[in-house]
């Protein structure tokens, strides 16, 4: 029996490329690799098995390939290994935003330019900007290793390699302080904050995601997404990281048009709307975006008026 293919994906961005599903046939002709991890379920549909991280990463080195012409994209075992089509939304979101400040025109081109803080070892976001609306990018990283491998990709992929830098944050409680300089103007901030508050909290949150996708009991926690300590936990979790840096945020008011970051916890909105209005933004935004299985969502602020976001030069 012929496998069925994937209905409209409604929950994505509609200029998401992975929207009509995953078109298995043209990825393994892309990335023959992947023949390896591809099944099909009791749905009759073609899928991999998403607990299993090799299956992750082989599906994402093929949508990399396919999608974006990117060549040899690799990262070191247990790190993180994003879920393409959610990080996609968030750029088409981002573009969505930026238009909104441009007469409901997406800017595009290199004179855009984006900040990832915490770019991982993967470089998801810039990689995904950049070939998608052909924006640089600024990746930062406390982690030298993920910094390296960011590295490595640029220089496999030479099209990126005037389009995205990167810069290590040398200290680990700051987010923007060493990064932006006098003289940066970036368009937009882009951010995948570390969720938990310690490394215990993060493994039983891993336990229980396994087990809700295989309906299983598991305590031996496998990353399938990967991730270690800096990726998925620090001291205060997700609130205390965005906390820290939209305070941070009001010390660089005219050098950003428009401050972004993920935010997971939807018990984290009230205490962060509090924050963004004792620093004063002018503009707060929430984008809702499904990101696979759950909801998560964007916030945006700005500290420019209408007018100034009108004259920010693109």
């Amino acid at each position: 029996m012929k496998p069925k293919t994937i209905t409209e994906k409604t929950n994505l961005h509609p200029r998401n490329l992975d929207r009509f599903g995953y078109n298995f046939e043209e990825l393994i002709e892309k990335s023959p690799e992947l023949q390896h991890f591809v099944s099909v379920n009791e749905h009759k549909i073609e899928t991999i098995d998403f607990s299993n991280p090799d299956a992750v990463k082989s599906l994402n080195k093929a949508l990399l390939l396919s999608h974006y012409d990117i060549q040899n994209w690799d990262i070191p075992k247990n790190y993180l290994c994003p879920p393409i089509p959610g990080r996609a939304d968030y750029i088409h979101y981002i573009a969505d935003l930026l238009a909104s400040s441009n007469n409901g025109i997406i800017p595009e081109g290199e004179t855009v330019q984006g900040l990832d803080i915490g770019v991982g070892a993967n470089c998801i976001y810039p990689i995904i900007g950049n070939s998608a609306y052909g924006w640089s990018f600024v990746g930062t990283d406390i982690d030298l290793k993920a910094i390296e491998n960011c590295s490595a990709i640029i220089e496999d992929n030479p099209k990126l390699i005037d389009a995205i830098s990167l810069q290590q944050q040398t200290e680990s409680r700051f987010i923007f302080k060493n990064i932006i300089t006098p003289e940066d103007k970036f368009t937009f901030t882009i951010c995948n904050p570390p969720f938990h508050a310690s490394q215990d909290e993060a493994t039983k949150s891993t336990v229980r995601k396994i087990n809700n996708l295989e309906n299983t009991k598991t305590t031996k926690p496998v990353l399938n997404f990967g991730g270690h300590n800096a990726e998925l936990w620090c001291e205060g979790g997700e609130l205390g990281f965005v906390t820290q840096m939209i305070y941070e945020s009001a010390k660089y008011p005219m050098q950003c048009l428009w401050f972004t970051t993920l935010v997971s916890k939807k018990e984290n909105l009230s205490s962060l709307y509090k924050t963004l209005n004792k620093v004063s933004a002018v503009e707060i935004k929430t984008i809702d975006m499904a990101q696979g299985q759950k909801t998560s969502r964007i916030i945006a602020w700005t500290f420019l008026s209408e007018a100034q976001q009108k004259a920010w030069k693109f």
